[in-house]
C-alpha cells in the first residue's frame, strides 16, 4: 500500500509528516516572537512569555522529529519517537483542557484532528517503509 501512495519516491506518510512539521513550525514561530495570536489562541489564561517560549521548543523539538522520521520512515526507534510525540502532547493538551481547564475544548479540534490521523496513519503503515519483515516483491513462499 505504500508504494501506490508516493509522489516522487516518498510515501504519502512522509509528505504528511513534512505538513505537520510545517505547521508545527508556524506554531513555533508565533510562541518565540511575540505573535501570540495563534499561541494564546490555545489557552483561556493568560501565558507568560516564559511558557509560550517553553511551549514553543517543546514543538519545535516535535516538530523536528515529525522532519526527520518524514526523510527516515525506516529508521524504527526514530518512527516510534515521533508516534509517541504525538500521544504525549495528545495526552498533555487533554489534561490541561479536561483537568485544570486552561485550554479550551474547541482549541483541541485543529491538533485532535492532526494528531490523530498521524497516530492512525503511523500505526496502519508501521509494518511497511522497512519496519518489520517485508517479503521482497516477486517471492514466493517455499514448501
Amino acid at each position: 500500500m505504500a508504494g501506490a501512495w508516493t509522489k516522487r519516491g516518498m510515501p504519502a506518510l512522509g509528505w504528511w509528516l513534512i505538513a505537520v512539521g510545517t505547521f508545527r513550525s508556524a506554531f513555533t514561530w508565533s510562541c518565540i516572537f511575540g505573535s501570540v495570536s495563534l499561541c494564546s489562541a490555545l489557552s483561556e489564561t493568560h501565558i507568560t512569555d516564559a511558557h509560550g517560549r517553553t511551549a514553543a521548543m517543546w514543538t519545535l523539538l516535535s516538530c523536528t522529529l515529525c522532519f526527520l522520521c518524514a526523510f527516515n520512515l525506516g529508521s524504527k526507534p526514530l518512527y516510534a519517537a515521533t508516534f509517541l510525540s504525538f500521544v504525549y502532547a495528545l495526552c498533555y493538551l487533554a489534561v490541561e483542557c479536561l483537568v485544570f481547564h486552561t485550554m479550551r475544548a474547541t482549541s483541541l479540534t485543529t491538533f485532535i484532528f492532526v494528531a490523530g490521523t498521524s497516530m492512525v496513519w503511523m500505526l496502519f503503515e508501521w509494518n511497511s517503509d522497512g519496519h518489520g519483515h517485508r517479503r521482497p516483491r516477486g517471492a514466493t513462499k517455499q514448501p
